[in-house]
């Protein structure tokens, strides 16, 4: 029945235009631990799923707002009504029932059209748009690579910032585009994350990296962790925070421009026309001619160009200015090239 349920909610949203195809990973919170009791087993039952929403809802609202941003409006109170008309369905991962309790696992989906207008209301911005796929490579001169990229899930559902970790302990804190590139586009990957490990037991500190086509650049630094599964956690924590920090849309003004867009075959045409309807700063994307070695396009866009440039290069994009008018061309064939 929660397919059911969940496949019309989000077909019914994706028919609208409303969301990406990543949405439900987003708006869906897993592993929420509870444990309740109660005169009957169903009582329990019912104040463990009042209590998974609540969590649910916090944990949503806290993955696509910023803390400075629920702060200027004194905060955003999530009660038990609210949760439960934010919540499209509750899943059982785990569960033991037994003598008035009830202890498991859930899974919550929340519905974004509920969430959003609430967050409107509030005049809260907010993000739930996932950055692009990036291959997640954990790196380290301490000796402890594999426990380094153990510490890892495989890959990172729901997240701001997906990944899929490198199981390879062949790469360091020097390595670039093209020693990472193939193990990156086999993963369906435009870049990739370098999180060289940093520290001791109890004090863990990593650097983390934004590696493309176009060079590596430094994202941040976690604060220090007393495990190496914090540590993997605090990285994951720092992505979704730049990433939210980079792509909110904080007002209603765009640049809508015409621009050209370069690529060398079909598929590296629908990549480059992908990543700019997926871009969160990006709308009204619209090709106005198609020619067999490039196409002219419009849309409108939020920010500034820089913005733009650095939203697009995570997704394998590169701009620039030609006879005063934006270029758009794959950053492998660029890198390649030159």
């Amino acid at each position: 029945m929660i397919r059911l349920v969940l496949a019309a909610l989000f077909m019914s949203l994706a028919a609208s235009g409303a969301v990406y195809a990543d949405t439900k990973d987003v708006y869906t919170i897993r592993g929420i631990a509870v444990d309740e009791t109660g005169s009957t087993i169903l009582e329990a039952r019912e104040k463990a799923m009042a209590a998974a929403r609540i969590s649910a809802a916090r944990q949503l609202i806290n993955k696509i707002t910023l803390a400075t941003d629920r702060n200027a409006v004194g905060g955003i109170t999530i009660d038990s009504a609210t949760a439960s008309r934010f919540t499209a369905a509750v899943d059982v991962e785990e569960e033991v029932a037994g003598a008035g309790r009830y202890r498991g696992k859930l899974a919550v989906v929340l519905n974004p059209q509920v969430v959003r207008a609430h967050l409107d209301a509030l005049k809260v911005p907010y993000l739930d748009a996932q950055a692009p796929l990036a291959l997640m490579v954990p790196v380290t001169s301490s000796g402890n690579q594999i426990a380094w990229i153990t510490a890892f899930s495989e890959r990172s559902p729901g997240t701001l910032v997906p990944f899929v970790t490198t199981a390879s302990t062949g790469y360091s804190a020097f390595s670039g585009w093209n020693e990472i590139s193939a193990e990156a586009n086999s993963a369906n990957a435009r870049r990739a994350i370098l999180a060289e490990l940093q520290g001791r037991d109890g004090a863990w500190r990593v650097i983390v990296s934004n590696v493309t086509a176009t060079g590596t650049e430094a994202v941040g630094a976690t604060p220090a962790a007393p495990t190496l599964e914090a540590a993997a956690a605090a990285v994951t924590t720092l992505l979704d925070e730049t990433w939210k920090q980079a792509s909110i849309v904080r007002d209603g003004s765009r640049t809508q421009v015409d621009a050209t867009v370069r690529f060398t075959s079909l598929t590296e045409w629908n990549t480059l026309r992908g990543a700019l309807a997926r871009s969160p700063l990006v709308s009204d994307f619209r090709t106005t001619a198609v020619a067999r070695e490039g196409a002219l396009v419009t849309f409108s866009y939020a920010g500034d160009e820089t913005r733009l440039r650095n939203d697009l290069v995570q997704r394998g994009v590169t701009i620039s200015r030609e006879n005063n008018q934006l270029t758009l061309r794959s950053a492998v064939s660029t890198a390649v090239t030159q």
